[in-house]
């Protein structure tokens, strides 16, 4: 299951991560993933100002965000990177480390994957990000401030950019929901009861409350 999340970003956070990435330095994209073949891309120099604020923004809009924090149900959100793409680059077709050293006390178990979108897509040729489902590949390229949250075991990639330049901001989540099935399971629940809860009885509300909390802390891992 994907998320997408159309209005992660207010216009002013846009117009911010953009003036941001303009100033800042970016750096061979391989920094962080050194062994890859398939990586071609630039990422902002993570020891700027610019790193720093840009993370702050792209943070707080996703743990504001209801409908983020209700898919994801997170444990840990990785500090948000600005990453770039110009004529001739590309990300090949590749699934996510499972743990991640981020900066925290321990490595980071990248349940899910997001990328928020910064360019307006007229703007760059190519540069889908194409996820692969089954037999087929479903492409992603929002408008700016759209994000699309995605299960980091999937396969994916970035097309090859042709024209223009594309600019996004990529993280990755550690779930309180270890499994995948379960999380969606637990997801979905709670948006039937969110739609529906008061079209029921109270009773009844209260005990699909009731089974979702008790699913909720049997499938969490919250330590």
């Amino acid at each position: 299951m994907f998320l997408e999340v159309p209005d992660l970003l207010t216009p002013p956070e846009i117009a911010r991560l953009r003036e941001l990435a303009s100033k800042a330095r970016f750096v061979d994209g391989r920094t962080t993933n050194v062994h890859s073949p398939v990586k071609n891309n630039t990422q902002v120099d993570q020891t700027g100002p610019e790193y720093r604020e840009a993370a702050q923004i792209m943070h707080a809009a996703l743990m504001r965000h209801e409908q983020v924090q209700a898919y994801v149900f997170p444990k840990f959100i990785a500090a948000p990177l600005l990453t770039r793409h110009q004529p001739g680059m590309h990300y090949g077709a590749h699934s996510d480390a499972p743990f991640m050293n981020v900066g925290g006390t321990r490595p980071l178990r990248s349940d899910l994957s997001c990328t928020i979108f910064l360019n307006p897509p007229e703007t760059y040729e190519g540069g889908a990000l194409a996820v692969q489902l089954g037999a087929r590949s479903v492409e992603f390229k929002l408008a700016p401030g759209g994000a699309v949250i995605y299960p980091s075991t999937t396969i994916h990639q970035v097309t090859p950019v042709t024209a223009g330049e594309r600019l996004v901001g990529i993280t990755f989540m550690e779930s309180q929901i270890v499994d995948q099935n379960n999380r969606e399971l637990l997801y979905e629940l709670n948006e039937v009861l969110a739609l529906e809860g008061f079209n029921i009885s109270w009773e009844n509300r209260t005990r699909l409350s009731h089974v979702s909390s008790a699913l909720h802390r049997m499938w969490g891992d919250g330590a």
